[in-house]
């Protein structure tokens, strides 16, 4: 079955409804990662970075995104952006990478929150709107979310990723993934899929 997946409303860039109540409670997210081994019919099998073989139920509710590789010119003011971050000392976020928003997905996960990073680490996340920016040794930005602020430093080396809205032709063995499974775990609320070999960084 290859019909193209709904991108439902309800889900924002890769998050299911569970995330963004997870969120709201600063609960750590807690993504699954790998690379798609092949998907049979509304199943996709794929590997873990750590190499456990899995599988997961696609619906036509799974919500697609495609992310590729950008540049830290693409943070502009008022770009709508996510990154995964390190609190500092000084109350700012230090950016363990970036993504830019296509604007047709501006408002998707908005909110600032728990995030279990690729190493297995816990840090934050927030998506939101950049206010001002400061262009010093990378970028200094002051996101805005609904309820609140941070002020985010993004060194020069942190990875940029541009996402848009995906399709599931782009679910090929190979791809690299950041899935997001629903509560009961059966079934894939949201995917990341890496473009042309990229790995989403989040």
């Amino acid at each position: 079955m290859h019909k193209k997946l709904l991108l439902g409303s309800a889900f924002g860039l890769l998050f299911g409804a569970a995330v963004f109540a997870q969120a709201a409670e600063m609960k750590v997210v807690k993504p699954m990662r790998g690379t798609i081994d092949n998907v049979q019919a509304d199943t996709l099998n794929f590997t873990s970075r750590s190499g456990q073989k899995q599988s997961i139920a696609l619906t036509e509710k799974t919500a697609l995104r495609a992310v590729s590789k950008a540049k830290l010119d693409d943070i502009a003011a008022d770009s709508f952006v996510g990154s995964a971050a390190t609190p500092q000392p000084d109350g700012t976020l230090k950016a363990l990478e970036v993504t830019v928003f296509e604007a047709s997905l501006k408002g998707s996960g908005e909110g600032h929150y728990g995030w279990e990073n690729a190493d297995g680490s816990t840090g934050t996340m927030t998506n939101g709107t950049v206010g001002s920016l400061k262009k010093a040794n990378g970028r200094t930005l002051t996101v805005q979310y609904k309820g609140g602020e941070k002020q985010l430093v993004v060194p020069e080396d942190v990875p940029i990723a541009y996402v848009e809205p995906g399709e599931r032709s782009q679910l090929v063995p190979g791809a690299k993934i950041v899935l997001f499974p629903t509560p009961d775990g059966k079934n894939a609320a949201a995917i990341a899929i890496g473009k042309d070999g990229f790995t989403p960084p989040m």
